[in-house]
């Protein structure tokens, strides 16, 4: 499959390119600076450098003759998130530019607690812990909720996947899903799991129009 896949130099959007290149696919890592991107050299990858993400124009060269986009596009902080949303307006762009160069599949990472509450969870989840989480990093999540906005209602075929807090730990591919859900107590994963997910869920059809929680 031919991938492009924006916010490749972040954590989970280098496992992206990673994984996406030892499944023998072909990718085209969107960057600003080429230098952030930790990925050795590989004859089926290809970086494209584009400043603005919100430049449709710009996109639709490194989406065109491509079958999949994976976004691992999000906001470094709050305070990136209320001074320059990241997120929203990137996404806005691409699934026009997508639209423009043929390309329907995406998958783009979003956050748990713009799910619903997880059936089950105990009361210090639901009381303290994720209204305490909306509350501290309300602009992060704003901008998710427009990039959530923006893509479904997109003629996109898509995915949103949303994890709990994200740590440094190896790909295990046993993490827990839940469609249109978040997991019960699910409260971390690893970013290689998260990357593991944006890419299977290209290929499976029961996802597409969904939003999918996932946790270890």
């Amino acid at each position: 499959m031919k991938i492009t896949v924006f916010g490749a130099t972040g954590g989970v959007g280098r496992e992206v390119v990673r994984q996406a290149l030892d499944a023998g696919h072909e990718v085209t890592a969107v960057v600003r600076d080429p230098a952030r991107l930790d990925v050795p050299p590989h004859d089926r990858l290809l970086v494209a450098v584009v400043a603005d993400l919100t430049d449709e124009d710009a996109l639709v060269p490194v989406l065109a003759g491509r079958e999949a986009v994976v976004s691992a596009l999000g906001p470094s902080s709050n305070k990136q998130a209320r001074l320059t949303p990241v997120a929203g307006p990137a996404l806005r762009a691409i699934v026009s530019a997508m639209d423009r160069a043929g390309v329907s599949r995406l998958s783009a990472v979003s956050a748990a607690p713009l799910g619903p509450d997880a059936p089950g969870d105990g009361a210090l989840m639901r009381v303290m812990v994720y209204p305490l989480l909306r509350r501290l990093l309300r602009d992060v999540y704003a901008d998710l909720a427009v990039m959530e906005a923006a893509i479904g209602a997109s003629r996109a075929r898509w995915t949103v996947v949303r994890p709990p807090r994200l740590l440094d730990r190896p790909r295990t591919g046993a993490y827990r899903r839940a469609l249109d859900a978040n997991v019960p107590g699910g409260k971390v994963i690893a970013r290689a799991d998260v990357a593991d997910a944006l890419l299977t869920t290209l290929t499976d059809p029961a996802t597409a129009g969904h939003a999918l929680g996932i946790a270890a």
